[in-house]
């Protein structure tokens, strides 16, 4: 690769180190005739809201993931809350969940009278930190939730240890790792129970639609229990269920679109080999920059057995101490300007900063709704997200490889390395970090 380090800078009137055209590079999900003929063989029969098509995508995941069960839903956030009733998560409970998330993770919590108790991060994996989870466990506590943030593995043999311990239920967020591997074993069949969503942005894009699986028969079947009504039937085998089959126990309509369900099982059948060429590509680009001071790659260690699942949203650490200081928003404004149009500073900026957490009071308890079903203040231990607080500082967003094209990466990786290499020139016009970084959602503003 050739060294970049002695152009000029392209913010500074410079040339710029990416000149490839963007082509299909970045372009997800791959929809082809297969696709579009599964969906219309779904339109032409009028079978958009049954549900003969959407077990078979179950049947497929559940033998692709090597679980159980699956259940389709219509998004990842109604699979994320079926999780938390499955796990027994009711009125006055607490579930533990780090505070840097999209908030579907956990806010659901809300709908079942529990609330969120958050935990702090570890600041290399960017996922809930073990040992920052039994400080925040109580008398109340049902479950802890775990995010493979932007595909990166949790440390599920520490979690699962503390889970057994305090006799908690493990459900693990696998949003932004489909496919991801924790020593060998895939990321969602470790936990008790393993929600994600399936929409059209993640690295397993089938449309709008998620995804629960586990191997626990009895929180499948209340899943189903809970918003299934057509298939909460003489299946269910779970005796304290059994008296309210026919009717929702939650009363929702949680069943996954058909178009939704045909298409997946086409994205799933070329997902392995796709994901094999992000995993090629994005592992190619932090190759070429290992040992550039001021950042560092966001994946396990080689040789860990743990990889990331989809590379979902991919990040960096950033090292300002490395650069003399230089802030990581002036570091990314420069990146930019070298071609690498998705680089920007932070992350999802910490939920327990938004008036949701701290002071909304969403169904009218006359107090705010985190703290009207429980038994404690747990806004209190919002103190202690030390990690979480202060890590948009030190994260940035880089291309979403989704073809390995050695070419066209080394360009990307010249322009960092570029930056990285002549970070002095920048430091007179660095007017440091805005208050806020990141965005609610998952990417700052453009």
């Amino acid at each position: 690769m050739k060294n970049m380090s002695g152009s000029q800078l392209a913010v500074l009137g410079g040339t710029k180190a990416v000149i490839a055209e963007l082509g299909n590079m970045f372009t997800w999900p791959i929809i082809t005739q297969e696709d579009e003929e599964v969906a219309l063989d779904v339109l032409r029969k009028g079978a958009m809201s049954g549900t003969e098509v959407t077990q078979q995508f179950e049947d497929d995941f559940r033998q692709w993931l090597g679980v159980d069960y699956a259940l389709g839903f219509n998004n990842g956030t109604s699979a994320l809350l079926a999780a938390m009733f499955g796990c027994g998560v009711g009125v006055g409970d607490e579930v533990i969940c780090p505070s840097v998330t999209f908030w579907a993770s956990c806010t659901s919590a809300y709908t079942l009278g529990a609330t969120v108790v958050f935990a702090d991060i570890d600041p290399i994996t960017l996922c809930i930190d073990p040992k920052a989870i039994e400080r925040c466990i109580s008398e109340r506590t049902k479950a802890i939730i775990v995010v493979h943030y932007f595909g990166y593995p949790a440390d599920m043999d520490e979690i699962m240890a503390i889970a057994q311990k305090h006799n908690l239920k493990v459900i693990e967020d696998v949003s932004h790792a489909h496919g991801g591997k924790y020593k060998g074993r895939n990321l969602g069949a470790i936990g008790h129970v393993g929600g994600m969503s399936l929409m059209s942005g993640k690295a397993l894009a089938v449309g709008e639609a998620g995804m629960l699986v586990s191997n626990d028969r009895e929180i499948y079947e209340r899943a189903i229990a809970f918003g299934h009504y057509e298939r909460n039937d003489n299946e269910i085998q779970t005796a304290n269920l059994k008296p309210y089959i026919g009717l929702p126990s939650g009363g929702y309509k949680f069943r996954m679109h058909q178009l939704s369900s045909a298409v997946g099982r086409v994205q799933l059948r070329h997902y392995d080999a796709r994901h094999e060429q992000i995993s090629l590509a994005m592992n190619y680009f932090w190759d070429l920059l290992e040992g550039v001071q001021g950042i560092r790659a966001h994946r396990p260690d080689k040789g860990s057995g743990s990889y990331m699942g989809g590379w979902y949203a991919a990040r960096g650490h950033y090292r300002p101490e490395e650069l003399g200081g230089l802030s990581v928003t002036r570091f990314t404004e420069a990146v930019r300007a070298e071609g690498v149009g998705d680089c920007y500073p932070g992350c999802n900026i910490p939920l327990h900063k938004h008036p949701l957490f701290t002071e909304a009071d969403v169904y009218n308890h006359g107090k705010p709704t985190r703290i009207a079903n429980s038994s404690r203040d747990v806004r209190q231990l919002d103190s202690g997200l030390t990690v979480t607080d202060a890590i948009s500082e030190r994260l940035f967003s880089v291309p979403w490889f989704k073809h390995y094209r050695k070419d066209e990466i080394e360009q990307y990786a010249n322009a960092l390395r570029k930056v990285a290499s002549n970070y002095q020139e920048l430091l007179v016009s660095d007017q440091g970090n805005p208050p806020i970084l990141g965005g609610w959602s998952m990417f700052a503003k453009k």
